[in-house]
């Protein structure tokens, strides 16, 4: 509980240049885990040696739709299994499957089947947001409709705080309400450029992580996601940066 790992697509330049290497410098900067953002063609046997070499926990998986259906699932849990990842994550929906609150609903049946899958087979699936499921459809966003929609059992919540506070939700309120629900938080902090809102390191932004790391502590969130794709310094400055400040927060709310 309360593992800090860092979402590879933070550093997803240097991971096509070596995938490996990037691997490699995610456990060099201090991080616990690496959540995947794709794995590169490389060979599930090599990468899992890396993991235990670095002593890297799998922090979860983002994983397309399209690798989620079908065979194509199957060849999806092997790959995993072989790592020794258990948490498969939906990033997001593409445009076809979110136009509408029907949509919604017909998506979410789709993910119900594969978290039962996924669930028979010893996973734990997941569904990360951006912004754009917080578009109302009547009364109800389109994230409401998707957890709503799908069964809790089958179906976690990726919390990303950064693209809910960017759609004008507050992270805190989703966290009281979905609780032991979710199981991954995404921790990026967001600042105003003129009228721009933007991704910035934590602790420079406008987000309260400290109260949001206490709520998901005590609710039993298993990993905080470092993500970060703005950068105002070095990449890895600052990324080493994020870990130290969330390391901090939690730190103190342990220590409460």
């Amino acid at each position: 509980m309360g593992n800090i790992g860092l979402q590879l697509f933070s550093i997803w330049l240097e991971a096509k240049r070596d995938f490996i290497s990037a691997v490699k410098q995610a456990a060099d900067l201090g991080y616990e885990g690496v959540q995947f953002a794709g794995f590169l063609q490389t060979p599930a046997k090599e990468l899992k040696k890396v993991l235990a070499e670095e002593k890297l926990k799998n922090a979860g998986a983002h994983i397309s739709i399209e690798q989620l259906l079908g065979d194509q699932l199957e060849k999806t849990l092997e790959y995993n299994e072989t790592i020794g990842n258990y948490l498969l994550i939906c990033p997001a929906l593409p445009r076809e499957m979110r136009q509408s609150a029907d949509d919604y609903k017909r998506s979410a049946e789709i993910l119900n089947q594969i978290g039962e899958t996924c669930k028979k087979a010893g996973f734990t699936f997941a569904y990360h947001n951006h912004d754009f499921e917080f578009e109302k459809y009547g009364v109800q966003t389109g994230f409401d409709i998707l957890f709503e929609q799908t069964d809790p059992k089958l179906v976690k919540i990726e919390l990303d705080c950064y693209w809910a506070a960017f759609a004008g939700y507050d992270p805190l309120e989703l966290i009281n309400q979905y609780k032991d629900r979710i199981i991954s938080l995404h921790i990026k902090d967001m600042k105003f450029v003129g009228n721009q809102k933007k991704g910035t390191t934590i602790g420079d932004g406008i987000i309260e992580f400290q109260t949001i790391i206490q709520s998901g502590i005590k609710i039993g969130v298993q990993w905080f996601i470092v993500e970060q794709e703005e950068f105002e310094t070095t990449l890895f400055e600052e990324l080493k940066l994020n870990r130290e400040r969330l390391h901090c927060m939690i730190s103190e709310t342990k220590a409460e």
